[in-house]
């Protein structure tokens, strides 16, 4: 099983972030899985991979070479990918990836969410899709895309049946089922 997770890779994310991403990355390791990430090495990105190859996971990045070449790579990943652009990047996650786990992000992570939960919805892929939200970070968005089913812009199928919303690092790695596997 390898989980992809998208979260914050910006400087100046507040320390529960950073603990938060910790958290996943050991939980994942302690659950024998894989963890592929967006391959930078700075603030929730870093950690949850730091935290993950410490438990003894085996970690995948995926990066543009442009960001490699500003010196964000994590270059301790088992496997450092690098691509050519940012729909690469997006790409090659996603086919490495058995499920898909957001944490708090800022517009990078958004839209990679939004990506993989396109996809789901249409039924381009069946992978698991969960967004761990202890303190409510994606509440104004959820409650928008709730919306969009009452103004007709989304199916009588709302798009938020197919997203599992956690509140625990537990809850959201076990929603995350084996049988993907």
């Amino acid at each position: 099983m390898n989980v992809c997770v998208y979260c914050g890779s910006s400087d100046g994310v507040p320390q529960r972030y950073l603990d938060l991403a910790a958290e996943v990355g050991t939980a994942i390791a302690a659950r024998g899985w894989g963890l592929v990430s967006g391959g930078g090495r700075k603030s929730m990105m870093g950690a949850v991979a730091v935290a993950a190859r410490k438990g003894g996971a085996r970690t995948v990045g995926v990066i543009p070479r442009s960001m490699v070449e500003r010196e964000w790579a994590d270059h301790d990943s088992d496997e450092l990918l690098v691509t050519e652009t940012m729909r690469e990047r997006k790409a090659l996650m996603e086919a490495h990836a058995d499920a898909f786990l957001a944490l708090p992000g800022g517009i990078g992570t958004c839209e990679e969410l939004f990506e993989v939960w396109t996809a789901g919805s249409l039924g381009l892929h069946d992978k698991p899709v969960v967004v761990l939200d202890p303190d409510g970070h994606y509440a104004g968005l959820l409650d928008w895309v709730g919306g969009l089913v009452k103004g007709g812009f989304a199916s009588q199928h709302s798009p938020l049946e197919r997203l599992v919303v956690a509140r625990t690092v537990e809850e959201a790695l076990d929603a995350v089922p084996r049988s993907t596997v």
